[in-house]
């Protein structure tokens, strides 16, 4: 069991220190975004050749660092939609008054371009390592890219809490298309199915003797295990931004606790102050 904890703790380590990083260019000054996303860039190019060319070896720092550049990749789409250079052809909050698949297409709008970047990229990370050795990235792109969409609906469709100060400013609209509900039906499969997923992956890596397959089961299974607490986050009433506190205060950025109240009043000042407008064309714009 022992070998099982470096993975383990290297993909902790690694989800907190991701998280953060991403937090702390979100909250810079908007003039940043284009040199932050350039040099992010880069870093993925690069994660990405290194997918490829690792792909054939099946050592246990083949699998983390195959990991890590999974990371990498994700990073960059994160950073692509919240610092507004891929979203969506909406940019403006949900009318009040709207509900159903209305609402779910008004939602959708607000990301849809960024929707179909993470179907390209997870794609192609899946057509350059099929049926390589080394199908760790794969791996671990796909169960962000699920349990991101599940997160995602899950937002859709209401949980209590939703941490609106991590948001841009220009996107702080997003919190319209969130109502603030005590639970929804979906929130009880995502997390049963998921901590099933948990337990199966912990399950293979302690009965597989190969120690590449192991650190990847343990990696995805650490991964999937976070997601699911993340999940849990979403209706707890706990204040899982204090993780995180230390990047908003390096970009000069403070917190406060989430309240549905809070949230609610947020977003009609946005409303109320027509922020439609994306961070991107902010940050051309010289704010």
């Amino acid at each position: 069991m022992s070998d099982l904890l470096l993975p383990f703790a290297f993909a902790l380590l690694l989800w907190w220190l991701s998280t953060g990083f991403i937090l702390f260019l979100n909250h810079l000054p908007r003039r940043t975004y284009p040199w932050s996303l350039a040099a992010v860039s880069i870093l993925m190019l690069v994660a990405l050749f290194g997918i490829v060319r690792g792909s054939g070896e099946t050592s246990q720092f083949a699998a983390m660092l195959a990991f890590a550049e999974a990371l990498v990749v994700w990073a960059w789409l994160e950073m692509s939609y919240f610092m507004g250079l891929i979203t969506g052809p909406r940019k403006s909050p949900c009318p009040p008054r709207e509900s159903g698949w209305r609402r779910f297409s008004l939602a959708l709008q607000t990301s849809l371009h960024h929707e179909l970047a993470v179907i390209l990229l997870g794609s192609l990370i899946i057509v350059l390592t099929w049926s390589a050795a080394n199908q760790v990235a794969a791996g671990t792109f796909v169960i962000l890219w699920l349990m991101r969409w599940s997160a995602k609906l899950n937002l859709f469709l209401g949980v209590p809490n939703v941490n609106v100060e991590w948001f841009p400013q220009p996107l702080r609209f997003l919190s319209s298309y969130m109502p603030v509900r005590p639970m929804n039906l979906l929130f009880p499969f995502s997390v049963t199915l998921g901590t099933a997923g948990v337990a199966g992956l912990f399950l293979f890596a302690t009965v597989i003797d190969d120690p590449f397959h192991r650190t990847g089961y343990t990696l995805f299974g650490s991964l999937l295990a976070l997601a699911v607490i993340e999940h849990w986050f979403l209706v707890l009433p706990l204040r899982d931004s204090r993780l995180w506190d230390w990047a908003l205060r390096l970009a000069g950025q403070g917190t406060r606790p989430r309240t549905g109240q809070k949230r609610q009043d947020s977003t009609q000042h946005e409303i109320d102050n027509g922020h439609g407008n994306t961070t991107w064309q902010g940050a051309r714009d010289g704010a």
